[in-house]
């Protein structure tokens, strides 16, 4: 499939914790569109590859995995995240274990797979139109979307709400090493050599520090209505 989508596409790029998550499971919601959840999408192949019994060092294998990735990502309203479904199996939380993040770092580091699983991302455009979720879906995957937005908010402010989340789930953290980890992850994302994190040329950056969430979504509907989305 070329870069230009035969439906409608919604890009949300941003840095960890900036909320896109959260924004595209809410925009699927209020649309009714398909989602893409593409950060998931490296550990997904790491488990259909355990799955399969294919070895990390087999690229064919692989390549083939991720081209036919049996995927769906659904915005469910009684859920407050995004549940994720591997050839028809919930496997939400089974793709943040520990040891499927780290297959999923190796299969990262694969080019053909890299290219494999840009074509199966923009297999998800499909009617009545999508929710992009990732770093580089306006800028590398769908370079025609509908609307890009790019949405940012401070590294304290985003360290603060992920800090916030494990307290809320019982988990001790320090907002110290979140906050460094956060800054860290930033430099490696936005000076990576392959598809660096930054905003489309043609993107609605918003910076969602201050902003609630509702207000979030209510400026991205705005934008999307100027675009003809009802």
């Amino acid at each position: 499939m070329s870069p230009t989508t035969l439906s409608a596409v919604i890009t949300v790029d941003g840095p960890s914790g900036s909320g896109k998550g959260t924004i595209c499971r809410l925009l699927s919601q209020k649309l009714g569109w398909n989602l893409l959840d593409s950060g998931a999408l490296y550990r997904l192949t790491a488990l259909a590859a355990r799955h399969h019994g294919v070895d990390l060092d087999d690229v064919e294998a692989l390549q083939v995995l991720a081209a036919h990735l049996d995927v769906r990502f659904v915005a469910s309203d009684t859920e407050s995240e995004i549940q994720i479904f591997l050839e028809g199996e919930e496997v939400t939380k089974a793709i943040r274990a520990e040891d499927v993040g780290l297959d999923a770092s190796k299969v990262a580091a694969i080019q053909p797979v890299r290219t494999a699983l840009l074509s199966r991302q923009r297999d998800f455009a499909e009617q009545p139109g999508l929710i992009a979720d990732g770093r580089d879906m306006g800028t590398v995957v769908f370079p025609d979307a509908l609307l890009k937005i790019y949405l940012d908010a401070s590294a304290e402010e985003r360290a603060q709400r992920r800090y916030k989340q494990l307290i809320d789930k019982g988990v001790g953290a320090s907002l110290e090493d979140i906050l460094q980890d956060l800054r860290a992850r930033d430099d490696r994302d936005m000076n990576r050599s392959a598809s660096p994190l930054k905003p489309a040329e043609d993107a609605i950056r918003l910076d969602s520090t201050s902003m609630t969430i509702d207000e979030v979504l209510a400026a991205v509907l705005e934008e999307a209505r100027h675009r003809g989305v009802r």
